[in-house]
């Protein structure tokens, strides 16, 4: 199938937000917005796959008028920006959530907890808001973890010490976890901080897409996904047409169909968006 076939046939375009969609100061271009005002007269349905918070994403999807459910946290809810009901949330058993208190204390590495409405944190851990890339999230200081331990939706670790935190990935993988999956990668700002992000097996953005596009009744195949980073690689791994931003890790560009030539500060999005509308538009003639 040609580029122009499988642009044409593209119902469902789902955008990683920070570092593709968003430029560094946070916010959408303006061709980008427009674009996908006029995407939306042929059809095309946007939604977003993001390691924010659900709250954290809403201000997005009210300026881009975007309702259908969208994925956050990773994978771990699907959640549309008018409804009250989860289409999936995928929270950790408390067995996990303590052992993760527990190894954090014992090798001196920074742990959160999110839950749906916040990140919580305690005064030990009290650089979590610095350190932690869940843009416009909510963070709230407690003075403990013990009420927080149930429906706990993701765990944070964050520490400069890599070989301490791959070590606690490993404790929280086969065989010494079951039911947990692992997210390790190095900070987007801060050179030396490592992030292992811990979560419900079968919570990871690749098979997030695959329930929504069951909810939506989209194809796969007529599916596009947009990414920059790490969280974003299984995604790629998806039989969905796979977009890199030019600021995109090697793994992604490797990965995708499309190398776009312009960076998420150069409105990258729209480059993709731009030939989808083509490829529609002529489709249409």
């Amino acid at each position: 199938m040609s580029d122009i076939n499988r642009l044409k046939n593209i119902d469902l375009v789902v955008f990683d937000i920070d570092g593709t969609l968003l430029n560094n100061d946070g916010a959408v271009g303006d061709k980008t917005k427009q674009l996908i005002k006029e995407l939306k007269k042929f059809g095309v349905i946007f939604s977003f796959a993001s390691g924010r918070l659900h709250s954290a994403i809403l201000p997005i999807a009210e300026d881009l008028n975007i309702r259908v459910p969208f994925i956050s946290l990773d994978g771990s809810v699907i959640k549309s920006s008018v409804s009250k009901e989860f289409i999936y949330k995928a929270f950790l058993k408390q067995k996990h959530v303590l052992k993760a208190i527990e190894l954090s204390e014992q090798y001196l590495i920074n742990i959160a907890l999110c839950h749906a409405d916040a990140i919580y944190y305690t005064e030990s851990n009290s650089v979590i808001p610095q350190l932690v890339d869940k843009y416009g999230a909510v963070y709230k200081e407690v003075k403990s973890y013990e009420d927080y331990t149930f429906e706990t939706l993701e765990i944070v670790f964050a520490g400069d010490n890599k070989r301490a935190v791959e070590y606690l990935r490993d404790k929280f993988s086969f065989p010494f976890t079951f039911g947990c999956t692992t997210s390790f990668f190095r900070s987007h700002t801060y050179d030396e901080i490592y992030y292992l992000e811990v979560r419900k097996s079968g919570s990871s953005k690749g098979k997030a897409l695959m329930r929504l596009i069951k909810e939506l009744k989209v194809d796969i195949n007529n599916t596009a996904v947009l990414g920059d980073w790490y969280n974003d690689i299984s995604l790629f791994e998806t039989k969905a047409l796979k977009v890199a931003v030019q600021n995109a890790i090697l793994e992604l560009k490797n990965n995708a169909d499309i190398v776009l030539k312009k960076t998420n500060n150069e409105d990258g999005v729209s480059e993709f968006l731009e030939s989808l509308l083509k490829a529609k538009s002529k489709n249409k003639k």
